[in-house]
């Protein structure tokens, strides 16, 4: 066991002797001193791994040693012991931010179970996660070998995410190459699973096929439109599971979690084709077929979500709700956002509310373009940490706020996710071939088959056809395609990056959450 060096403040010391042998025969190494003053030389002096502290010494009080304590050392653990019980000073001592709180007479059991609360609680969570995990690895393991169904790809992930989390929470370093190699080995089964049913998922829209980005609206939004609440469904571009899963403590401080639930985006993974199929409601072939003038395809001038409100309008007309009224709000910019805030209690004299918010995606490809990005979200971790601190501090989250202090149902979605790419793949296209780094179309395009999932026929894909021979090849796992001109500077430059618009459990299993007000 670690040695870990305590200091012990109290008036009546000489009276805790048992309870300090006890202690010194745990392995812990003790200082002793009788008022508050002394207490705070010694931390002057030495390190201390924790502090007991008496709330009522002569001279100065437990509390206002409390204050000087954490001027000298705010993250020093300090654990107050008081005959008291009176509200004002356990109100006191928690606004002073102590590690814990104890009333006389303690036990030596009481006293060693408060240490190891502060001081052991890392460790021991740390090997239990290991352990936990180590079990859980050989059951994901044998789950892969059986033939899973969509259900069960949303459970494999659900609980693989939680062990990222739960790993990179106790900095448990040993396992964290584990979980990459079994994340690796999920994503080369899943590519498998799509690349087998994707298409029997776009022809066939039955109750077998999972909820895709086109029947989004129609079977999980729409739904909820009644007469008792509005509808807010908040849309966040590029927004993985274990993004969510960061942000949604503090989400849970303004919304009861109703349900939380996965979906299966379309491909290709990207704005472009996945939000316009969602507001839609319609495959891409099927969207440039019902609007000619307003699907842009790849190789096209000019932006390619621009009618994504006419598009609603549209679908709700063919879903016969055309009574529904509705308002579409795209926040691009930081002023956007703020008008957004302002404009929080005309929403609630709508039906559904429909925002879309882009920020992740554009955080992802800075990720890639800008040095500084690169290094502050240099791994998962650190993106999962930067998506967190700009929600905290983002328009978004004052608007969720205010729309939580009314009767609202709030649905928070996103249109596509993200991964993280290390392995090129090469592929030879003419100049209109599509500039993407997870998937290509265009014509005459020379791959190797063995190393992408190949649309030959598009529209049995849902997917537009651009010329006679036009195809689509996406990459799975962690691949990114690259050209052979430059290929290693290109290769050396994307990797590690964040890219989407293919086949990875990070970009096509999403989050689908259903909130309610407290």
């Amino acid at each position: 066991m670690q040695s870990f060096h305590l200091l012990w403040a109290d008036d009546e010391i000489e009276l805790l002797k048992p309870h300090i042998l006890f202690l010194e025969s745990k392995g812990y190494k003790l200082t002793t001193v009788n008022n508050g003053m002394d207490a705070i030389d010694q931390i002057k002096e030495q390190h201390f791994d924790l502090v007991f502290l008496d709330e009522n010494m002569p001279g100065i009080s437990g509390l206002d040693a409390l204050k000087e304590i954490k001027e000298l050392d705010k993250d020093l653990p300090v654990i107050m012991i008081t005959k008291s019980e009176e509200e004002h000073i356990m109100e006191d001592a928690i606004g002073s931010k102590i590690a814990d709180y104890l009333i006389k007479p303690v036990n030596p059991n009481q006293i060693l179970l408060s240490i190891k609360r502060q001081l052991d609680n890392k460790r021991l969570v740390t090997q239990s996660v290991a352990s936990r995990y180590q079990q859980e690895f050989r059951n994901i393991m044998m789950a892969l070998m059986d033939h899973q169904d969509f259900d069960g790809w949303k459970k494999m992930y659900k609980k693989l995410v939680f062990y990222e989390l739960e790993i990179q929470e106790s900095n448990e370093t040993g396992m964290e190459e584990v979980l990459e190699t079994q994340k690796l080995e999920m994503n080369r089964e899943f590519s498998k699973y799509v690349q087998s049913n994707y298409v029997d998922f776009i022809q066939y829209d039955n109750n077998e096929a999972p909820v895709m980005s086109h029947t989004l609206m129609r079977k999980e939004v729409v739904p909820q439109v009644s007469d008792d609440q509005p509808v807010f469904f908040v849309l966040i571009d590029n927004l993985r599971y274990d993004q969510w899963k960061f942000i949604q403590p503090i989400i849970s401080t303004m919304f009861r979690v109703e349900r939380e639930d996965l979906y299966l985006t379309n491909l290709p993974t990207t704005t472009q084709y996945c939000r316009n199929s969602i507001f839609a409601g319609l495959l891409p072939a099927d969207i440039e077929k019902r609007f000619p003038n307003k699907w842009s395809n790849d190789e096209d001038e000019g932006g390619k979500n621009l009618y994504e409100e006419e598009f609603l309008n549209d679908l709700l007309k063919r879903l016969r709700r055309d009574d529904i009224k509705t308002s579409y709000t795209k926040v691009v910019h930081l002023n956007q956002g703020k008008d957004l805030i302002d404009d929080v209690p005309n929403l609630f004299d709508n039906d559904l509310n429909v925002i879309v918010y882009n920020f992740v995606d554009s955080l992802s490809h800075a990720r890639t373009d800008n040095k500084v990005m690169r290094e502050l979200a240099e791994n998962e971790a650190a993106y999962r940490s930067l998506t967190k601190s700009w929600f905290e501090h983002s328009p978004l989250y004052e608007t969720l706020k205010r729309i939580s202090e009314r009767k609202a149902k709030v649905i928070i979605s996103t249109d596509h996710g993200s991964v993280k790419v290390t392995d090129p793949v090469k592929v030879v296209g003419d100049k209109k071939t599509t500039t993407n780094l997870r998937y290509k179309t265009g014509r005459n395009l020379s791959f190797n088959e063995k190393e992408v999932f190949h649309i030959k026929d598009p529209q049995k894909a849902g997917l537009p056809v651009q010329h006679l021979s036009s195809n689509y090849i996406f990459c799975r796992n962690s691949d990114f395609f690259v050209y052979p001109n430059n290929l290693n500077h290109y290769a050396k430059y994307y990797k590690d990056t964040i890219q989407h618009g293919g086949i990875s459990l990070e970009e096509m299993v999403v989050p689908l959450i259903h909130l309610a007000s407290r």
